[in-house]
């Protein structure tokens, strides 16, 4: 542990509790690593301004990995972005109309949301605090980085198989990222390669980064650094990919860890 440099964690269910809250004195800890020389990522499906308002606190001094790796920002500049082609979102769209997936359309300043879908308002801003409900999303012309379905029926990975996959799969990083969504990305796109961006941007190893998680979307991190963690209430279908297993989010198990790497750097 004593050379880690970076850390990079998922939130949903790994950093925050099941009812979505940081744990006690989380910023205070993110402060003393720094403070050690340590960077603090929190690596997201989430878009980067819903993360800005989570880590007010923080925000000019940590990097964000955003829609799953469509958005990297490090202490506040935009270091790399992957813009979806128009056509390609619409096409996607366009496919949802015709299953019980709700589709979202992940610009960089909203999401946008067909107004029909609306009835869902309240789940969708756990996630996107920045919400435009607009006619037609198959009309839509705004700039974009991620596609995501909802799946009310909590379903997301039958869907995945089944349909999703196999219409996508072979041209975008399609990923569940929880039994509610499904995120379609460009090829390539995952937090996984937003983690090797930024080990050449600052020149840190990956072999000297820790990474947390709990699910699919989480996969290609958890592969990529040297000190991966699956939380404990994490999804058993990837458990092989981490080295190690935290305590549960409800535990404050990426705390718990912290606080061990902080000990040993003290």
């Amino acid at each position: 542990m004593e050379n880690i440099k970076f850390i990079a964690t998922d939130m949903d269910n790994t950093l925050l509790t099941s009812r979505g809250e940081l744990p006690p004195n989380f910023f205070s800890l993110v402060k003393k690593l720094k403070n050690e020389g340590i960077e603090f990522a929190a690596a997201s499906g989430r878009p980067l301004y819903t993360l800005l308002d989570t880590f007010a606190e923080l925000k000019d001094d940590m990097t964000f990995i955003c829609d799953n790796g469509g958005l990297i920002m490090h202490h506040s500049e935009v270091i790399f972005t992957s813009e979806l082609p128009h056509e390609d979102y619409r096409k996607m769209a366009a496919f949802a109309a015709e299953t019980d997936g709700i589709p979202i359309v992940c610009g960089m300043d909203a999401a946008y949301i067909n107004k029909a879908d609306e009835t869902y308002d309240a789940t969708y801003r756990t996630f996107y605090t920045k919400i435009n409900y607009v006619d037609d999303l198959e009309k839509l012309d705004i700039t974009a980085d991620k596609f995501t379905l909802f799946f009310p029926n909590k379903n997301s990975s039958k869907k995945y198989d089944e349909v999703f996959a196999p219409a996508f799969g072979e041209q975008y990083s399609v990923v569940v990222s929880g039994p509610e969504w499904i995120d379609i990305m460009n090829q390539g796109i995952d937090k996984g390669t937003a983690l090797a961006i930024i080990s050449e941007k600052l020149q840190i190893s990956l072999e000297d980064m820790m990474a947390f998680g709990d699910t699919h979307n989480d996969a290609g991190m958890l592969q990529a650094v040297g000190h991966s963690y699956i939380v404990a209430n994490g999804n058993p279908e990837i458990a092989h990919l981490a080295k190690h297993t935290a305590p549960a989010n409800d535990e404050y198990g990426v705390m718990q860890v912290m606080e061990k790497l902080l000990r040993t750097k003290q």
